[in-house]
């Protein structure tokens, strides 16, 4: 019998770290993720601390396949508002902003940040302006704007690996979304 919702959290917590060590051993990042995802789903109110760690080991888990871009919705829930982490919630968007047009993907970039403009705390934010500013200089095709975007306060205070994947953009040619943003 459990004596506590902290006894089953740090079960619920063991199990899916148990499960995502499995699934990586047959090398199935993707579940591994899921499972880490739902036990820290099942934490958010008993343990929102072990949930948000649970959310960022499902992150590391895509990010060390090679599938960044299938961790956004993983890092806005580990960043909620119920957490009272709205500044790194916005840090986060930005990051996956980032994230998109450093593997060349301004569709999904542009998709990303629509979405992100649904949550007031973004829109409000340092973050989103930072955002709004570089996909402004790639829909425009201005690669000196891009570069000046990406030193900027704002992106300089990420953590130091998309710091470095901000400061090589942009990482293809931009005329082409520029062509696009004039068809539209």
């Amino acid at each position: 019998m459990l004596s506590s919702p902290c006894d089953a959290a740090k079960h619920m917590e063991f199990a899916a770290v148990l499960a995502k060590e499995l699934y990586t051993e047959c090398g199935r990042s993707q579940p591994a993720s899921d499972a880490l995802a739902k036990g820290a789903h099942a934490l958010e109110d008993v343990a929102p601390e072990e949930a948000i760690q649970l959310y960022t080991d499902a992150c590391d888990a895509l990010e060390e396949d090679g599938k960044e871009q299938m961790a956004f919705d993983l890092y806005r829930a580990a960043t909620t508002d119920k957490c009272n982490a709205t500044h790194s919630q916005c840090k986060a968007y930005l990051i996956a902003i980032i994230v998109y047009l450093y593997a060349h993907d301004f569709q999904q970039a542009e998709k990303c940040y629509n979405n992100c403009c649904q949550v007031e705390a973004f829109v409000n934010s340092d973050q989103n302006r930072a955002a709004s500013r570089l996909l402004s200089a790639y829909t425009e095709g201005d690669v000196e704007e891009i570069k000046r975007a990406a030193q900027s306060r704002i992106i300089s205070n990420l953590d130091y690996m998309i710091i470095k994947l901000a400061r090589k953009l942009p990482t293809g040619d931009v005329s082409a979304f520029k062509m696009d943003a004039n068809d539209q």
